[in-house]
């Protein structure tokens, strides 16, 4: 929206202002929404992410887990041959 003064003065002059209410206001808004749908997918990305990796170290638990009981299972049963033989 533009408003316009015409001011004349009696010597012959004029003088015209003018003052618009500019775009800037709708520029800024939009600029700072998308900052804002930029920072929601980023932080919706991390957590994700996050996620994922939290899986991955209780897969590898897991597996470690099997892994000493497994191991475990080994040296018990090792223990009873040797003392089947020792017998």
């Amino acid at each position: 929206m533009v408003d316009e003064t015409i001011t004349r003065h009696g010597d012959g002059v004029t003088v015209v202002e003018r003052r618009s209410s500019g775009g800037g206001a709708v520029l800024i808004a939009i600029v700072l929404l998308f900052a804002v749908v930029v920072g929601a997918i980023f932080l919706m990305n991390q957590n994700s992410r996050e996620g994922r990796e939290t899986d991955a170290i209780v897969g590898a638990a897991k597996s470690v887990s099997g892994s000493a009981s497994s191991a475990a299972q080994g040296v018990t049963d090792a223990a009873d041959r040797a003392a089947d033989k020792a017998e």
